[in-house]
């Protein structure tokens, strides 16, 4: 095996750290302009690229590379409104980018935790974390408990395919019963179970249109009845 190679499978985390910095740029967050992630410019590029990168075809969407629009309205809550996680521990699921995560932990959580399962959201976590000066531990796979104990649980744009969708309001029923607080932010995609959630606030915000076709999107924030 060549030494770089072999390199390469021994740091996998540093070389998904080098991807993510090579297909992105550090930048304000449009809604959060408070917060700085690696955002990409646009979405099938990099795509094909963590497909070149990996060698197998079949490889998830880059959620990490973009701040998707129910990230961006959760973030802006918790930042507007910090006695909503302050002090308390928070789970963001799905959380992508680490954005809803990392405004909680700059709101004041005592620990805000990220679920997230593609190795490159996890470096991408990792690095947008460090740029906003917080920590945010990355657990993986959640969606069978009842939300790791967390005083506050968000959710954001994880409505997009009906297996997740299930698993998802499993999970918060189970939390809400528990006791925890829980916030959704998401535009209405096909598989929000709008009947067992009450809509607490909007946001209007600027998204890729590329991915949303359109430049701004409503976003809802809701809660479990």
């Amino acid at each position: 095996m060549a030494p770089e190679l072999a390199a390469h499978r021994q740091q996998p985390r540093d070389a998904q750290a080098r991807f993510v910095r090579s297909r992105c740029r550090l930048g304000p967050v449009p809604l959060v302009p408070e917060v700085r992630l690696h955002l990409a410019d646009e979405a099938f590029t990099v795509w094909e690229a963590t497909e070149r990168e990996s060698g197998e075809p079949g490889q998830p969407p880059p959620f990490w590379a973009f701040a998707w629009p129910g990230g961006q309205a959760l973030a802006r809550l918790v930042l507007d409104r910090p006695h909503l996680v302050a002090g308390r521990t928070v789970l963001d699921l799905g959380s992508g980018s680490g954005l809803a995560a990392i405004a909680a932990a700059l709101a004041g959580a005592s620990t805000a935790r990220a679920s997230e399962l593609d190795p490159l959201a996890r470096a991408a976590i990792a690095l947008n974390a460090d740029a906003n000066g917080t920590k945010v531990p990355v657990t993986a796979d959640v969606l069978d408990g009842d939300g790791e104990g967390a005083d506050v649980i968000l959710a954001g744009d994880i409505w997009y395919e009906r297996r997740l969708a299930d698993r998802a309001i499993g999970l918060l029923r189970r939390a809400q019963t528990r006791g925890s607080e829980i916030f959704v932010g998401d535009i209405g995609r096909t598989f929000l179970p709008r009947s067992e959630l009450i809509e607490l606030a909007a946001y209007d915000v600027p998204v890729v249109a590329e991915l949303e076709d359109a430049a701004v999107k409503r976003v809802m924030i809701l809660t479990m009845r």
